[in-house]
């Protein structure tokens, strides 16, 4: 397994990312962290070395530069984020050591809007989306009803304000779908054990796909 810092070009500046591609790999998951979070989120990461170990290539990157993550209003700019989101799927789709490999997304909080938008741009172009405590009721009006990928939404049981927005958002997708509770987890999943359950839900979920 090979892990490579790379730069991926988008608008007129370039994110940096981490690709990490298993020798058996045939998709990657591309990460779209939440606000405030960056490539190096602890729980993404643990997230892609669960997936590393199911056979899947990651893509770690930042939605945004340092300068634009110091404005709060950028942070909540799903329109921007669902842009770079896509710039990096195009990016893969020419690299010539990920060009075969099927895309997924997984989104996590605000990143899970943008992963949703993007994916109903992309049409069949995404085999799967998983949300973790995302907020998919951020996506720009009816572009939940126009996601193709089968889409997983896993929230905290104890997300509550969360769990409502999901539920709101579900009724939306008119795609292949789950909802999946995490007893016991708030919002960052930081309780023990209950980060493990969202990825191995969110493994099995990709691979049924894949």
């Amino acid at each position: 397994m090979n892990t490579v810092a790379v730069k991926i070009p988008a608008d007129s500046i370039e994110l940096e990312g981490e690709l990490t591609i298993p020798s058996t790999a045939s998709g990657i998951v591309v990460f779209a962290h939440g606000s405030g979070s960056s490539r190096f989120s602890p729980r993404n990461s643990f997230v892609a070395q669960m997936l590393h170990r199911h056979g899947m290539a990651t893509l770690l990157f930042d939605l945004l530069t340092r300068d634009e993550d110091q404005d709060y209003s950028t942070r909540f700019d799903i329109d921007l984020l669902t842009r770079r989101l896509i710039a990096a799927t195009a990016w893969l789709r020419i690299n010539p050591v990920t060009e075969n490999l099927k895309i997924c997304y997984f989104g996590a909080s605000t990143g899970a809007a943008a992963a949703l938008q993007a994916a109903a741009k992309m049409g069949t172009g995404v085999v799967a989306v998983v949300s973790r405590g995302g907020r998919p009721d951020l996506a720009e009006t009816n572009a939940l009803s126009r996601v193709l990928a089968p889409t997983l939404l896993i929230v905290g049981s104890e997300d509550h304000a969360v769990i409502e927005l999901n539920e709101q958002a579900y009724v939306s997708l008119a795609c292949t779908k789950d909802f999946a509770i995490v007893p016991g987890a708030t919002h960052l999943f930081e309780e023990p054990g209950t980060l493990k359950k969202a990825a191995k839900l969110a493994a099995d979920w990709f691979l049924t796909y894949l």
